[in-house]
């Protein structure tokens, strides 16, 4: 078998393959050995059909068999001998099967581009403050009220204001005509909390239980139903319900209700150090953003576009989920125009990430069991799963290879921060030109975060 190995450009190669005469023949005979085994054609016993016959009838069926064969067995042998890794499947351009002549295929396919070395010491890096006052542990402890709080029938009886929460049963109608989906019984509402259209909260606050109340509201021109865009719908509604939400006492039997804790005071300082933690968290991914961005900068490779689509597939996943638990659903149109504006963070993202595997190469960094350990601990610590449980989990191949990558990772970011210059607090807003629209900014955020953060995401789902 002879191969030639041409690179077609630095993210796309190609081999040349050509087969022997010998081999071919051999293929093709073992074709038709089995193919008449098999054959039913009239007039002849199983197995008994002249090979002329099995040519004619066959053919062509034969040779495009052989030359799937011969690519399957050989295109994995001629990869290896020349130690090439394709990233993609390998499109395969196949010439005509002779039993007299070499067969020769092409395969074209993207690999990982060469990358000699990679500037990334000297950077100058913002690590943003780590504060956590007492105001936001007073949030905290309110939300935590909040979720705790008891519902009850007002008394005496009055209208219902901001903060009550009402049962109703609505129906819609659009263009005078009624919507079938689009009505419910028994949907519970907080008023003022925005979970109801701004017309509809307004129309129900000072009213009581039993009363009926009928709101116009105008839908935006974006609403994920087409048929309602820039459209009034009527809602005709009926308040089933009226509770009022009565908050629990800020005490040491509230903090004994909520966790394991004994005193109002322990509970304070839980919220504190989760607080400090997240805010330590914010500041790492706030660094490892910058650190994608200056190696960018510094750096000029070609991304293999399979990687890219990878990428941008992974980032649309996490909006839309995102999206679904914000209880919004996105749109096909909305999810073409998504795909558009992530394109560029995927592919600064992937190269990013090529950069930092060529570091790792050149540096020798290893995962070892130790790092591992370390690792599963972090997540049960972060998830509250078990390490025992977490251990038999990662023992699958491809669990564990998400652990190793993002561990190898870490210490990447780490090493290049250690040869950084750090500065404390916020980093200079970029220049008017440079600024990006505030959606794709946050689509950034949430694709650039380290991959520990992921990962902790993953297991809590």
């Amino acid at each position: 078998m002879q191969v030639t190995v041409s690179r077609i450009s630095p993210v796309v190669m190609e081999l040349a393959v050509e087969v022997p005469v010998e081999t071919v023949k051999q293929e093709v005979e073992k074709a038709y050995v089995t193919l008449g085994k098999r054959a039913h054609i009239k007039g002849f016993r199983p197995g008994k059909a002249p090979r002329d016959v099995l040519k004619r009838l066959f053919g062509s069926q034969v040779s495009n068999d052989v030359a799937q064969s011969i690519v399957q067995s050989t295109l994995p042998k001629a990869l290896s001998e020349n130690n090439v890794t394709p990233i993609s499947q390998p499109a395969v351009e196949a010439g005509a099967v002779g039993v007299g002549a070499v067969f020769a295929y092409k395969a074209r396919f993207e690999v990982q581009p060469e990358i000699e070395s990679v500037k990334f010491e000297g950077f100058e890096l913002y690590r943003p403050k780590v504060q956590v006052d007492e105001k936001q542990v007073e949030e905290q402890l309110e939300g935590l009220r909040q979720r705790h709080a008891q519902l009850k029938a007002p008394e005496p009886a009055r209208d219902a204001k901001a903060g009550d929460v009402v049962t109703i049963d609505f129906t819609l109608s659009v263009d005078g005509k009624e919507i079938k989906d689009g009505g419910g019984q028994g949907i519970q509402l907080e008023l003022g909390a925005g979970q109801a259209l701004p017309e509809l909260d307004v129309a129900l606050s000072g009213k009581k239980a039993g009363d009926k109340v009928t709101a116009e509201a105008k839908f935006a021109d974006n609403h994920p139903r087409a048929d309602f865009r820039g459209k009034t719908g009527t809602f005709h509604t009926s308040i089933t319900d009226l509770k009022e939400k009565v908050l629990p006492a800020l005490d040491d039997e509230f903090a004994k209700d909520v966790g394991s804790f004994t005193t109002l005071i322990e509970l304070r300082a839980d919220i504190h150090t989760k607080l400090e933690k997240a805010a330590k968290d914010r500041a790492e991914t706030a660094l490892a953003e910058q650190i994608v961005t200056k190696l960018n900068e510094n750096n000029s490779c070609d991304v293999p576009p399979s990687l890219v689509q990878q990428q941008c597939q992974i980032m649309e996943q996490e909006i839309v989920m995102q999206a679904r638990r914000a209880g919004q659903r996105i749109t096909q149109e909305q999810g073409q125009a998504l795909h558009a504006s992530i394109l560029a963070d995927a592919e600064r993202k992937v190269r990013a990430g090529l950069l930092m595997a060529a570091i790792a190469r050149k540096h020798e960094f290893k995962v070892n069991d130790e790092d591992i350990e370390k690792g599963l601990a972090e997540l049960a610590e972060e998830t509250g799963k078990n390490v025992a449980k977490l251990r038999a989990e990662y023992r699958a191949k491809d669990k564990r290879d998400i652990l190793i990558g993002m561990i190898l990772e870490d210490k990447i970011l780490d090493f290049v921060e250690s040869k950084s210059k750090i500065l404390d607090g916020d980093p200079p807003a970029p220049k008017a030109s440079e600024e990006k629209a505030p959606e794709k900014a946050s689509e950034e955020k949430a694709s650039d975060k380290p991959a520990k953060e992921k990962a902790t995401k993953a297991e809590k789902k």
